[in-house]
């Protein structure tokens, strides 16, 4: 067998950073434009986690540090058991959850404010690849959303989360707000804002 040196190394140099997989959507967009040109593809990107028992603190940091307003929360087998935004950890869920459980922030975790993979609703690939960019941006409006996930199935006819339309990141390449509204979804959201 043919013997191999060792390569040479070095120490890290301070301030280091490190490569992030990056896709490359197009700078610009129009409505008519096909749909997938707006969507965050797993496929290309990773998509970024955390865990349920993590703390609301803790799960902002990663957000501000992985620059994202979305994560999705999985278990130790990468089941998807929920999202978790920015506005579920600075809107009034955060206030429900620790006034009604009798905690303090935290003591709180992103199990308790999270939006549970039960109450989430999914596009199929399948409609993405024949819509445009307009129907994504009507679809966000009617439901009152900021994200829409999109899934694929597998081999064995399973679901596969696949990616994810954001109205910011659509807003920045239509060169236009989106605007949606929040839809309250619980009884306890429909009372805060109704006392608004």
């Amino acid at each position: 067998m043919r013997q191999y040196s060792p390569l040479p190394d070095r120490p890290l140099q301070s301030g280091t950073r490190f490569h992030r997989p990056a896709q490359a959507l197009p700078p610009t967009v129009v409505p008519e434009d096909p749909a997938v040109s707006a969507m965050t593809d797993f496929q290309k990107v990773t998509a970024f986690t955390i865990d349920p028992d993590v703390g609301l603190d803790t799960c902002m940091r990663v957000m501000r540090r992985r620059g994202v307003r979305l994560l999705l929360v999985v278990n130790v087998e990468n089941h998807v058991l929920g999202i978790i935004t920015t506005n579920d950890l600075l809107g009034e869920k955060v206030l429900q959850n620790i006034s009604a459980r009798g905690i303090s922030r935290e003591e709180a975790l992103v199990r308790d404010i999270m939006t549970p993979q039960e109450r989430l609703e999914v596009i199929s690939m399948d409609e993405v690849l024949r819509a445009h960019v307009g129907n994504v941006v009507a679809t966000l409006k009617a439901k009152g959303r900021r994200h829409a996930a999109v899934v694929d199935t597998d081999a064995s006819g399973r679901q596969v989360l696949r990616g994810l339309f954001s109205a910011s990141q659509i807003a920045v390449q239509l060169g236009q707000p989106v605007e949606t509204s929040e839809i309250a979804q619980t009884f306890a959201e429909i009372s805060v804002a109704l006392k608004a």
